[in-house]
């Protein structure tokens, strides 16, 4: 017999694995060293993001000469850097560290020279951990936008064009700000289809859209109303006209399609393995759907592993607490009727950074058993999700995916496993 849950997480470990920031950069400079500064210039290095300690702390090792190194990440990426300043700061929700460590990497980048050369080392979580607002918006403001966009339903290319319009630093701010300084970066994608406009926000590229069509997005979301005053003005106001906009040069070396990759890899040792999709994206009872479809139309008669990847969405209509993965894995297992008693099965969500929403949690993993070991512990699964307590229930069916921070994010990964 195959244990299941023992092999839905060595597969979601192997995908994780793929992502590793240390080893997707050293690949990539193994081939293409970093640009080396002028004559008496500096080397500038600049890590945002979830991935930022692990991606700053390789870097390192391959820059030689007068260097100054920043890392902002998370709370729960209680790494150190030796050589580097590392600050750690909110996420998902923006706070007063985040703002210093946005007014610290500005001073850095405005210091800068054309005999300096900018690297910058980005990763998923960049855009809440480095807050740095226009003028007239507060970071209280900041944090009320987040807020509102994370709980609407708005996918991460739309938050982005967002948030973007609100940042010094989002939307190409950081090669703006380092001019005359050449910008080199190295990007760690958790968007779906690698728009690197996207992750983070793009610091170093150039913007999504523009207010007009950010004002649009909010009208559409339906939170327009609903934002702080001071930031309905900013995006009322007339577009900045910009004679140039200076380029960097942009590297992606990681993504959840590489990741997905290997997955099939690690699943193919005991199922047969298919990427059913790597773009699962939008409202998570859709995606429900999408990959009950998936299990319903599979072959029958062998072990089989369906892999997805992507980044779903949750409208918050309850006071309750989880997340994407959590929400997703609560529905798959309220669907499991459908899927008949003859075979066993296993469904794992995860987020590939170990955090799930404003939890402990990466995410959940089920099975047909999941919603009957909830009601024994004596709570209503379609009550739980009504009101998106999806942690707590997975919580009382011993069902949560539990990773600690992985010091990375590619987004996340999804495993069925059937016997």
């Amino acid at each position: 017999m195959v244990d299941l849950r023992g092999r839905a997480r060595a597969i979601f470990d192997r995908a994780v694995e793929a992502a590793n920031p240390s080893l997707a950069l050293r690949n990539r400079l193994a081939s293409q060293p970093f640009p080396v500064p002028a004559s008496g210039g500096r080397t500038i290095l600049i890590a945002i993001g979830k991935a930022a300690p692990a991606m700053l702390s390789e870097a390192l090792d391959h820059v030689a000469g007068e260097r100054e190194a920043i890392a902002v990440t998370n709370y729960e990426n209680d790494v150190q850097v030796p050589g580097a300043t590392v600050i750690r700061a909110g996420h998902p929700v923006p706070d007063q560290n985040g703002l210093s460590a946005g007014r610290h990497i500005i001073g850095l980048l405005s210091s800068a020279t054309s005999k300096d050369h900018v690297i910058a080392l980005i990763s998923g979580g960049g855009s809440a951990l480095v807050p740095a607002p226009v003028d007239g918006v507060s970071l209280e403001d900041k944090a009320e936008v987040n807020r509102l966009l994370l709980s609407c339903g708005m996918d991460i290319v739309a938050m982005n064009l967002v948030r973007q319009q609100l940042s010094r630093l989002k939307g190409g701010g950081l090669p703006r700000l380092a001019a005359p300084a050449a910008v080199t970066a190295y990007i760690l994608s958790d968007v779906i289809g690698d728009d690197l406009r996207a992750v983070a926000s793009g610091p170093t590229v150039s913007p999504i859209g523009t207010r007009a069509e950010a004002r649009q997005a909010c009208k559409e979301a339906g939170i327009w109303n609903g934002l702080p005053a001071s930031v309905r003005a900013h995006l009322e106001r007339d577009e900045e006209k910009m004679n140039s906009f200076p380029e960097a040069g942009n590297h992606l070396i990681g993504s959840n399609r590489l990741s997905l990759m290997a997955a099939r890899s690690e699943a193919g040792k005991d199922f047969e393995a298919r990427i059913v999709s790597d773009r699962l994206t939008g409202d998570v009872s859709i995606a429900a759907d999408t990959i009950m479809q998936a299990v319903r139309t599979a072959p029958t008669g062998t072990p089989l592993a369906l892999l997805f990847g992507g980044e779903t969405t949750v409208q918050v209509t309850g006071n309750g607490t989880g997340g994407r993965n959590q929400e997703l894995a609560l529905r798959i297992a309220m669907l499991a009727d459908t899927l008949g008693e003859d075979r066993d099965w296993v469904f794992l969500s995860g987020g590939t950074d170990g955090r799930d929403g404003p939890t402990e949690a990466a995410g959940g993993f089920v099975d047909a058993q999941t919603c009957a070991r909830i009601i024994g512990s004596g709570w209503d699964p379609a009550a739980m999700l009504a009101k998106n307590d999806s942690n707590a229930a997975l919580a009382a069916a011993n069902d949560l995916l539990l990773t600690g921070s992985t010091g990375t994010n590619v987004a996340d990964i999804q495993v069925f496993l059937r016997t």
